[in-house]
């Protein structure tokens, strides 16, 4: 449940989400990385596919989030590929909603952000697959956790009637965490293998916060 929908959070929550959100997109916006701008496109594509395939978890349901995945990649340049991608969920899916979309978005580029610059230096061209994969799974596994965290402060701070809620969904993140931790490090060993160019790390620890 990472498409926290219209109509849950309260006011202050929407406010404060939008205004942070906003001016999150702006800065990442000044600080775009042209140069991957086509591996954007791809990861945001590959986002917007994921996330539309729920796998149920007890009360609730999960899907992919590939937040670290993009954060390691793209660095400041993941803010606006996850936003494309939610706009678009939103408008012909109905995935989330756009009155939420600000929170929506922090809640993923945050913790993409803060891969990258956690991570981001950990990785380049001469990075070994092992080592590659050590920080991929570092990243899938830190991604996924703080976003559910940010999604059940969200949801904590809009009333107590969600509280419950938001604990139920951090338990439901969990296991997502281990998949997606696998995943992410499956794909970072993968292209140090085959395409060491896109683990720039020394570009993306410039790009990250």
């Amino acid at each position: 449940m990472a498409h926290i929908p219209d109509g849950v959070l309260s006011a202050p929550v929407l406010i404060a989400g939008a205004t942070v959100g906003l001016g999150l997109v702006g800065t990442a916006l000044r600080r775009l990385d042209y140069d991957r701008l086509p591996q954007a496109a791809v990861l945001s594509a590959t986002f917007f596919v994921a996330s539309l395939i729920n796998v149920p978890l007890g009360p609730s349901s999960a899907h992919l989030l590939l937040n670290g995945l993009m954060g390691l990649l793209l660095g400041w340049t993941a803010v606006p590929a996850l936003l494309v991608a939610l706009i678009l969920q939103a408008v012909f899916f109905g995935f989330g909603g756009l009155v939420v979309l600000g929170v929506n978005t922090l809640n993923l580029a945050l913790p993409a952000l803060l891969c990258a610059l956690l991570l981001g230096p950990r990785l380049s061209p001469r990075s070994t697959p092992s080592q590659a994969f050590r920080t991929g799974l570092m990243a899938g596994v830190l991604g996924v956790l703080l976003t559910g965290t940010m999604v059940a402060i969200s949801l904590g701070l809009s009333g107590e009637a969600y509280v419950p809620a938001a604990k139920i969904l951090i338990a439901v993140y969990l296991p997502l965490a281990i998949a997606e931790g696998l995943i992410t490090a499956t794909v970072v060993a993968f292209l140090s293998r085959v395409a060491p160019e896109t683990l720039a790390g020394e570009t993306q620890g410039r790009a990250a916060p």
